[in-house]
C-alpha cells in the first residue's frame, strides 16, 4: 500500500470533487426540502458552469473555491431560500473573478438572476472603507438604495459571513480591515433586515478579531458561568413549562445566552459588570397566538415579580425592522433574567428577517402573498406575487431614496447628494473652492456634461482650473441648496464689487458737473448721507449707485446742498445716446414709466420683451444703467429675478393719456 506522500495527485483531486459533488447534492436537498415545487436543475447546471470558470482557483485556506461558493449557498438555503437566489450565490463571483459576460448569464439563466450576480458584483467592487467613519450610516443607506431586489443584499451578507468565518487564513491586517467593514456595515445591516443571526454572528466575528483581548476575556468569564448559568436556565424553563401547561397555553421554550459582541458594548457603554446585565440571560416562550403571548406574560408575571421599568412591548409597537415579541425582565433568586414572549410567526421574522417571507405551507405558497410591509420608516417595501398556482415569484424592491443619492469620491468618501444632483453639486460637496473652479467631471471613468445626473454608487471626479469661476447658468440645473447659495453668494460678491466700481465712476463723473473732484468731498459728507439711506459704509453707497437703486446727481445734491450747473455735459465718457434713445422709448422725456418710491432712476424697457403700455411689468435693477423694465412672463426676467433685492416695483405713468397717431389702409 502506496504512502500518504506517494498517493497520485489526482486521487486528492478526485477526492475533492466528491466532497464538493457531496455538498451539492445536500444544497440541492435543502432546496427540494424547502422548495419542492422549484426545479433544482437551475442550481446544477450554475454549479456546473461555475466548477468550469473557478475550477483552478484556491482560497487562501488552500481549499477550492467552490467550497466557498457552495457554502453561501448553504447559508441561504438553511434561510429556505429559492432556486434563483441560490443560483445567484453559485455565480456570484464568476463576472469579478472569471470574467464571465453578465450577458451570457442572462442568455443561460434568465434576467433575474442575472440582476442578482450583477448586483452582488457591483456591491463587491465598491471602495465602501474610506478613512472617514462617520460615513458608514451613508454606506448602509446607499447599499440599500443601490439594489432593486434585497435578495442581492441577502447573497452579500451570506457571502461575507462564510468570509467571517474563514477569516483566520488572513494576514492580519487584512482581518483588521475586513472585521471593521463586517461591523460598520454589514452587521447593521443585517439588523435592519432583521435578520438577528447572521447579525449576532457578524458582530461576534467582528469582535474577535477587532478586540482580540476583550473578546476572550469576556469568552472566558461566559464560559466559567455557562454550567451555573446552564441549571439557573433548567430550572426556571422547567418553572415556566408547568405554569404554562397547568394554563392550557401551547408553547415551546428555549433559552439563550447574550452574544458576545452585544454583551461588551452594553458593558462598556452603561459602565456595568456582567453580574449586573439584566439580559445576559433569556428564556423566549414561543406559543401560537398574540393573544397567548399576552397570557403567558400573565403567568410569568405572576411566578416572578417583574423588574420596573424593563417591560417592553414590541407586539403592539414592531421595531422599524419588524421584530415582534414581549420583553420582560424577572428575578429568580437574586438573578435577574429576561422573558422573551412571541409566536412562531414573530420568532422566524426575528430570526429571519426578511428571509421568513419566503413562505411554504405543505409545499405550498403562503395565501398571503401579496403583502406589502414598511420599516426603515417605509423605506423598504416588498411584494410577494402569484402568477398562477405552482409558480412563485417572489421580489423584494428597495426604494429607499426619493430623495437622496450617494457617490464615491476617488478616494471613497461617500456623499449624500439630493435626487438628480449633478457633477456641480457633487464638486461644492467637497468643498467650496472645488466647486467655483470645476470645469469638467468623469463617472465612473467617463467624462460627462456638467448637467450629467448623478445616480447610487457612482464614482465621480471632478476637474478644476485654477482661477475658473462660477457661471450663473449654473443655477438652471443645480440641485443642492448647499450648491445653489454659493454661486449666488459668489456672484452677487461679484457684482457687488463690479456695482461699486461702476458706482464710484459715475458719481466722480456727476461730481464735475458741480465743479468738483470727488476725492476732495470729504468722506464724511459722503457717509452722511449714506447713512440717511440707512447704509454704514461709503462701499456701500458705491454700491447702491452702480446698482443703479439711487442716482448720483441725486446723491451729490444732497451732499453738496446745491444743483448741478446747468448746460455743462455729464462727462467727458458719458454716452449721450443711450440717454437720448431711452427718453425717445420713453415718450419724448415725459417717462411713462414709474418706479415706486423713486423720483430720479433712469428707465429703460428691456430689448428682449419691449414692453408696451398696458402689459404687466416687472422691474430689475442693473449694474449701471438703472431700472430694466421687462414683462412679467419675459423668460429672461425670471433667471434674474432670484435676488430678491434687486426686484423693484414699476408701474406705468399717464400711459393712459397718451395718444398716438395712426394710418390704416383699408382695402375691401
Amino acid at each position: 500500500m502506496p504512502s500518504p506522500g506517494n498517493v497520485p495527485l489526482s486521487f486528492h483531486r478526485d477526492r475533492t470533487e466528491r466532497q464538493l459533488d457531496a455538498r451539492l447534492e445536500e444544497l440541492l436537498a435543502k432546496l427540494r426540502k424547502n422548495r419542492p415545487a422549484e426545479d433544482p436543475w437551475l442550481v446544477r447546471r450554475a454549479y456546473e458552469i461555475a466548477s468550469e470558470r473557478h475550477h483552478d482557483q484556491l482560497r487562501s485556506s488552500g481549499e477550492p473555491y467552490m467550497t466557498h461558493l457552495l457554502e453561501v449557498g448553504h447559508i441561504l438555503a438553511d434561510m429556505r431560500l429559492d432556486a434563483t437566489t441560490l443560483t445567484a450565490a453559485l455565480l456570484h463571483d464568476a463576472i469579478e473573478d472569471t470574467e464571465y459576460p453578465v450577458s451570457r448569464i442572462e442568455e443561460r439563466f434568465g434576467p433575474d438572476v442575472a440582476r442578482l450576480v450583477e448586483g452582488v458584483t457591483k456591491i463587491g467592487r465598491l471602495n465602501i472603507m474610506a478613512p472617514e467613519t462617520r460615513q458608514a450610516e451613508n454606506v448602509r443607506k446607499m447599499l440599500l438604495a443601490m439594489v432593486h431586489d434585497v435578495r442581492v443584499v441577502m447573497v452579500k451578507l451570506a457571502d461575507r459571513l462564510h468570509n467571517m468565518r474563514t477569516l483566520e487564513y488572513l494576514a492580519p491586517e487584512k482581518q483588521q480591515r475586513i472585521s471593521r467593514e463586517t461591523l460598520d456595515i454589514y452587521a447593521p445591516i443585517a439588523h435592519r433586515l432583521g435578520m438577528g443571526i447572521v447579525r449576532g454572528e457578524l458582530e461576534d466575528l467582528s469582535f474577535r478579531y477587532l478586540e482580540p483581548d476583550s473578546f476572550f476575556a469576556l469568552q472566558k468569564a461566559v464560559a466559567e458561568k455557562a454550567p451555573q448559568h446552564k441549571k439557573f436556565l433548567e430550572e426556571v424553563q422547567g418553572t415556566i413549562q408547568s405554569r404554562i401547561v397547568e394554563n392550557g397555553i401551547p408553547a415551546e421554550l428555549e433559552a439563550r445566552v447574550k452574544g458576545l459582541y452585544s454583551l461588551h458594548r452594553k458593558i462598556v457603554r452603561q459602565e456595568r459588570t456582567l453580574e449586573q446585565v439584566y439580559d445576559l440571560l433569556a428564556v423566549r416562550v414561543i406559543t401560537d397566538t398574540d393573544r397567548n403571548c399576552y397570557a403567558a406574560l400573565g403567568v410569568v408575571h405572576h411566578i416572578w415579580r417583574p423588574v420596573p421599568g424593563r417591560f417592553k412591548d414590541y407586539i403592539a409597537m414592531p421595531r422599524p425592522n419588524l421584530y415582534q415579541s414581549l420583553h420582560t425582565t424577572v428575578l429568580h433568586t437574586g438573578q435577574p433574567f429576561e422573558v422573551q414572549i412571541r409566536t412562531q410567526e414573530m420568532h422566524r421574522i426575528a430570526e429571519e428577517g426578511v428571509a421568513a417571507h419566503w413562505k411554504y405551507k405543505d409545499g405550498k405558497p403562503a395565501s398571503d402573498d401579496d403583502q406589502r410591509i414598511a420599516w426603515m420608516r417605509q423605506l423598504i417595501e416588498w411584494s410577494q406575487e402569484l402568477e398562477e398556482p405552482g409558480e412563485f415569484l417572489s421580489t423584494l424592491k428597495v426604494d429607499l431614496a426619493p430623495v437622496e443619492v450617494y457617490a464615491f469620491t476617488p478616494k471613497g468618501r461617500v456623499l449624500e447628494l439630493p435626487r438628480g444632483a449633478t457633477p456641480v453639486d457633487f464638486a461644492y460637496s467637497v468643498h467650496t473652492e472645488v466647486g467655483h473652479q470645476c470645469v469638467g467631471a468623469k463617472v465612473n471613468g467617463q467624462m460627462v456634461a456638467l448637467r450629467h445626473e448623478i445616480m447610487n454608487g457612482d464614482v465621480v471626479e471632478i476637474l478644476t482650473q485654477k482661477g475658473h469661476t462660477p457661471s450663473r447658468d449654473w443655477l438652471s440645473f443645480v440641485k443642492s441648496s448647499h450648491a445653489r447659495s454659493k454661486i449666488r453668494h459668489w456672484i452677487n460678491l461679484q457684482e457687488r464689487e463690479e456695482a461699486m466700481q461702476m458706482g464710484q465712476r459715475l458719481l466722480e463723473k456727476e461730481a464735475r458737473q458741480f465743479g468738483r473732484s470727488l476725492k476732495k468731498i470729504p468722506e464724511a459728507d459722503l457717509l452722511g448721507v449714506a447713512a440717511n439711506y440707512g447704509l454704514s459704509k461709503l462701499e456701500d453707497l458705491f454700491a447702491s449707485v452702480g446698482f443703479g437703486k439711487y442716482s448720483a446727481r441725486q446723491v451729490l445734491t444732497r451732499v453738496l446742498g446745491e444743483p448741478a450747473r446747468p448746460g455743462e455735459p455729464e462727462g467727458e465718457d458719458t454716452k449721450p445716446t443711450l440717454v437720448k434713445t431711452v427718453k425717445r422709448m420713453l415718450g419724448f422725456g415725459e417717462a411713462p414709466l414709474i418706479v415706486k418710491g423713486h423720483d430720479d432712476l433712469l428707465v429703460y424697457r428691456a430689448k428682449c420683451c419691449n414692453p408696451i403700455p398696458g402689459d404687466d411689468i416687472t422691474g430689475y435693477i442693473t449694474r449701471g444703467r438703472g431700472v430694466a423694465v421687462h414683462t412679467r412672463g419675459c423668460p429672461n426676467v425670471q433667471s434674474l429675478l432670484y435676488q430678491a433685492e434687486r426686484r423693484i416695483a414699476v408701474e406705468w405713468g399717464g400711459a393712459g393719456a397718451t395718444t398716438f397717431q395712426v394710418h390704416l389702409l383699408i382695402r375691401a
